[in-house]
């Protein structure tokens, strides 16, 4: 890992368009690696063969305003979200129109996550509420892909294409907390992570996406401070963020056992959709608080992978928090279920805007970025697995490579799944992709 990715260079600045499509926000590959679909500010969608460089399609009003997200839920469908509020379902194989388009949320949607277990999409938004879409309601489809770079290749898969009503398919509010930022499912499904504003991390602990969660309908396990015993929901705070946590559970107050109803366990095992409320741990940021503007999990589940800012907007920090297993004594006791293992200080350029971060496909680099350019991070200086490297205090995470090749902040990167490849997008819109040359 250390030689290949040690080797990278940029190989291709990727020219998006003649037309003005605006900063890039999210990049996303197919899951057989043979497409990059591209998230821009000015409504567009972008579509590349990234073994080639060419450009495929570009969807020049995919939304009414600028896209945030996209998700692919097969190697042919997609999702894309927008500050518009909708979510739009794509194919691949039919891009001159959507699959269908979903209303539900009531501010500008963020991210999109899929259940391949139960095909359920989740979206979460600033109106601060987490949706459930049932795509069960589908009809199969079987077709050749249309983007096959392998001469002779043809994939056969199934596509789960909703029965489009007036409204989108049938949906449910899930969930609903104040200041939300992100939401992520982890990659078994068994919980779900959302990061906030005001600097606390939710966790919804052997999740169900069948049960809607309302006020007073889900146990709380107590909140806490990553490295610390005290009960955030017991003391005040003198910094500047809110009193309280962020969860619709009283806007006067902080959180209280009293008013949570607590529904039974089941036998031999903890309540679904339990909630755990976390400050995370930020170096430097004990008493100033702080936002988490990007939340990712480890392709393996074993952690989480923060990038947060103060609340002064003057530092900025990538995080790694180790999941901690193993269940409370009772329901209500306290707990804490992730631990700070490594951490580093990144350049506090571009503010205001989020920067998204992701780990490799086998969760030994981290690609974050970092000013004009992208940062490949390890846990140590041979990219071990991360169970193998665990500290016993936090440690900061090691530089592999530092690649420069835009002209402005570079806010997006994600590797391939399939190939030693990394792509990057910038704030005026630049995309370039990384491989090994020897």
């Amino acid at each position: 890992m250390t030689g290949l990715y040690g080797a990278i260079q940029p190989a291709d600045s990727v020219s998006l368009s003649t037309r003005t499509h605006g900063a890039v926000f999210n990049l996303e590959y197919s899951p057989d690696g043979s497409v990059l679909t591209v998230a821009c500010e000015q409504t567009e969608v972008l579509l590349f063969d990234p073994i080639s460089s060419k450009h495929i399609k570009t969807l020049s009003e995919a939304h009414e305003d600028c896209v945030n997200n996209i998700r692919f839920l097969d190697n042919r469908l997609f999702a894309t979200c927008s500050d518009d509020t909708t979510i739009a379902l794509w194919d691949l194989r039919k891009l001159n129109t959507k699959v269908c388009t979903l209303h539900g949320h009531t501010s500008w949607v963020k991210n999109i996550e899929y259940d391949t277990n139960t095909r359920l999409l989740v979206t979460s938004g600033f109106d601060g509420n987490v949706i459930i879409w049932d795509t069960n309601r589908c009809v199969a489809v079987l077709a050749p892909w249309p983007f096959c770079s392998t001469p002779g290749r043809v994939h056969q898969m199934q596509t789960y294409l909703p029965e489009c009503t007036e409204d989108g398919c049938p949906h449910k509010k899930f969930f609903h907390t104040r200041f939300l930022m992100r939401m992520r499912l982890t990659p078994d499904c068994s919980k779900m992570l959302i990061s906030t504003s005001s600097g606390y991390l939710l966790i919804l602990h052997d999740l169900d996406l069948n049960k809607s969660l309302e006020v007073g309908s889900y146990p709380i396990l107590r909140a806490r401070r990553t490295t610390s015993s005290s009960d955030i929901t017991s003391s005040g705070s003198s910094g500047p963020r809110a009193v309280g946590s962020p969860c619709h559970q009283n806007n006067s107050g902080p959180l209280s056992e009293k008013t949570l109803s607590r529904p039974s366990q089941r036998e031999g095992g903890s309540p679904r959709n339990s909630l755990e409320v976390l400050t995370p741990e930020v170096p430097g940021e004990r008493d100033r608080g702080n936002c988490i503007t990007s939340l990712q999990l480890h392709p393996k589940g074993w952690a989480t992978l923060l990038r947060c800012s103060s609340n002064t907007d003057d530092q900025e920090w990538t995080c790694v928090y180790e999941f901690q297993e193993g269940a409370p004594v009772r329901p209500v006791s306290p707990r804490c279920s992730l631990r700070l293992t490594h951490c580093i200080e990144e350049a506090n350029v571009g503010r205001g805007y989020i920067k998204e971060l992701c780990f490799s496909p086998d969760g030994r680099m981290i690609s974050s970025p970092h000013g004009f350019g992208i940062r490949l991070l390890g846990f140590d200086a041979h990219c071990s697995e991360l169970v193998d490297c665990l500290p016993r205090e936090a440690s900061p995470l090691r530089e592999i490579r530092s690649l420069y090749s835009h002209n402005d902040v570079v806010l997006t990167t994600k590797f391939s799944p399939t190939h030693c490849q990394i792509a990057s997008g910038c704030l005026s819109g630049r995309v370039s992709l990384y491989q090994p040359k020897f």
